[in-house]
């Protein structure tokens, strides 16, 4: 049985779809990254998964339980929230064990639960300390072990390394990945708009996007096989490169005449009903790279940013591939204004009709 299941989930406002037609199963032990847009309603569903939200349609269950008129405290569930929303007047061990000792725990329990926490979290020398006194990873952690010391079914993370600067948001993301791999059966929803984290912490990751669910899988499944051009150009920095074509040649690999002049072969297999078919033909910048053989692409470098570990090279103005960059290791920054051949691998390419891949 799923941990948590959504069955047709729908939210609306008024007469505004926000969502519509989420289904999805999480089992326990996951730790699923929700990733989108803005406004595509990655929070609004983490919110109608808490309660804190009401679901206009379909079902909400929790360990078999239908979970939609359900009120937030008796879900099983905590949330840590972007903002800390620590009380500044109580210690840290006061803060983790406020909500406890509203419920009326007895204080032996309370003191169980915020030392396991505290232990999880690397806390213990903090525990008598104020707010003031933390720094902002620090009150994170913080945020974090009061969901803890609740021991809930299923923990919901709305954002919640938004707040920091770049420094303690690396190391914050490491120290959830520890706590995730210090709690292997807890069930995680995470919500982030930053595709690191969710490359970094998730086992699955959902794309949400046009109201609904673009794509579910694995981090890599996302990366090497997207189902569709919203996803292939989401997912991967800088995005993948979409370049319209028509197949010339089909079998087990497909051979693509692109509009740019170059030449696409992908280990996609087609049929014959596929030649004369207009794509767009997908490449990621980190797979094109110089070499000799049909040039994928030929073209003067309009620009270069030179990023230390990897160049990356913009041709702006090239017909039928405007907008291409490419990414090489190391540095190369004698190219500006200079024409590259790039080649890709046939493993590497992506074919996409309709917004769909060919490869589905």
């Amino acid at each position: 049985m799923s941990e948590l299941k959504l069955t047709d989930v729908a939210k609306t406002y008024g007469a505004v779809d926000v969502l519509k037609h989420i289904n999805l199963d999480i089992e326990q032990g996951e730790l699923i990254v929700f990733v989108g847009p803005s406004g595509c309603g990655k929070s609004t569903l983490l919110r109608m998964i808490a309660g804190l939200e009401k679901i206009s349609g379909g079902t909400l269950e929790i360990e078999g339980q239908v979970m939609n008129e359900v009120p937030p405290a008796q879900r099983g569930i905590a949330m840590v929230f972007q903002s800390y929303a620590l009380y500044p007047h109580m210690t840290v061990r006061e803060n983790m064990a406020f909500a406890l000792k509203i419920a009326k725990m007895p204080s032996a329990e309370i003191d169980t639960a915020v030392e396991r926490a505290a232990s999880i979290l690397q806390l213990e020398p903090y525990l008598d300390r104020l707010p003031k006194a933390l720094s902002g990873g620090q009150r994170q952690r913080v945020a974090i072990g009061r969901a803890i010391v609740r021991d809930p079914k299923v923990y919901l993370f709305d954002e919640p390394l938004s707040n920091l600067d770049a420094a303690l948001r690396v190391a914050t993301r490491i120290e959830i990945a520890r706590l995730k791999e210090a709690m292997p059966d807890s069930t995680m929803i995470y919500v982030t708009h930053d595709q690191v984290e969710a490359m970094t912490l998730a086992s699955r990751i959902v794309v949400l996007a046009n109201k609904g669910i673009a794509q579910v899988g694995t981090p890599l499944e996302l990366y090497e096989t997207p189902d569709n051009e919203f996803v292939a150009q989401f997912i991967g920095s800088p995005s993948m490169n979409l370049l319209p074509g028509v197949i010339t040649e089909t079998g087990e690999t497909t051979k693509v005449a692109l509009d740019s002049g170059g030449v696409a072969v992908s280990s996609i297999p087609t049929t014959n009903d596929k030649k004369g078919l207009k794509v767009n033909v997908g490449a990621r910048p980190e797979d094109m790279t110089p070499g000799e053989g049909p040039a994928f692409f030929e073209g003067e470098v309009d620009f270069v940013e030179a990023l230390g570990e990897v160049t990356l090279l913009y041709f702006t103005d090239q017909p039928g591939a405007e907008g291409l960059v490419a990414k090489l290791p190391g540095i190369a920054t004698d190219l500006r204004g200079k024409s590259v051949k790039l080649t890709v691998d046939p493993a590497k390419v992506h074919l996409f009709h309709d917004g769909l891949s060919l490869r589905s």
